[in-house]
């Protein structure tokens, strides 16, 4: 059972996310590259909503692969080329994540390996096997 932390003394989470998450002794880790919103045919959708939707996507498919689901997510850290995209992003995630919540990270950044490119996502996952 991962426990988590939000202590009085530290200001509330912004967003559906916990400050800290411990996990138990003897849980399996995996961790993810970074994710990005490209489709199989190599296709990349022109809005923040449909490429962090194929990120998400991307990760459930990854977490199944290993046994895994989104409640075993312990980390997220989302990249965005812009700050008016953080609401966007944000209502994907939390459409994805489940109790506990996660710890969060996000961050802009100033592109990524194509312009097309607009969020990228990467997850830490931990499960008492």
């Amino acid at each position: 059972m991962k426990k988590t932390f939000n202590p009085p003394s530290v200001r509330r989470p912004f967003g559906n996310y916990n400050h800290g998450l411990l996990v138990p002794p003897g849980a399996s880790l995996l961790v993810t590259s970074g994710q990005l919103g490209i489709a199989l045919d190599d296709s990349i959708p022109p809005d923040v909503t449909s490429q962090a939707e194929l990120c998400f996507e991307a990760i459930k498919a990854i977490l199944d692969e290993a046994g895994m689901d989104f409640s075993d997510v312990i980390r997220i850290s989302g990249f965005v080329t812009k700050r008016e995209d953080f609401p966007a992003y944000m209502a994907v995630r939390d459409r994805y994540t489940l109790d506990p919540k996660p710890v969060s990270t996000l961050i802009i950044v100033g592109g990524f390996t194509r312009p097309e490119f607009l969020v990228e996502v990467e997850v830490t996952a931990a499960k008492v096997m």
